[in-house]
């Protein structure tokens, strides 16, 4: 599974190493802050020469990242890692994209039609247009309240 994560570079932790069965392995974790409406910051990982690529960013950076998620089981209990395995900056990548394009442009539905979709149909009225008689009262009524 490959998702893309647009945000600001907020914090980047120690590396790590370490020694396992097929050799030494470096580690890398950093935490992304998305451009959403309500921001959420998500911890990922680099490992290996990756590190060496988010060594590139600094702190405040606007980043892409391109991410797999991953989830392990260990002693009954699952574990979920969200692994960078490729990281741009937000600002080259909008350079390499066609003028007029931009991360914020969702593509359009095949047969829609957006003149269509900016008047609304005749029966549309707003709520405070429908029934303004709805609310009036009337003295002739012989209910209670």
């Amino acid at each position: 599974m490959a998702l893309e994560v647009n945000g600001k570079l907020v914090r980047v932790m120690n590396p790590v190493t370490g020694e396992g069965r097929n050799g030494s392995w470096t580690k890398q974790e950093f935490v992304v802050e998305t451009f959403d409406q309500y921001p959420k910051k998500i911890c990922m990982s680099v490992w290996g020469e990756k590190v060496d690529a988010l060594r590139r960013f600094q702190i405040g950076d606007d980043v892409k990242v391109s991410i797999n998620l991953e989830s392990r089981e260990y002693n009954e209990r699952w574990y979920t890692e969200v692994r960078a395995w490729k990281i741009d900056s937000l600002a080259q990548a909008a350079q390499g994209m066609a003028p007029g394009q931009g991360y914020a442009q969702p593509a359009a539905a095949p047969g829609y039609n957006p003149s269509a979709a900016q008047s609304p149909s005749p029966s549309f009225q707003p709520a405070s247009q429908q029934n303004d008689d709805f609310f009036k009262s009337d003295e002739s009524d012989d209910l209670p309240f």
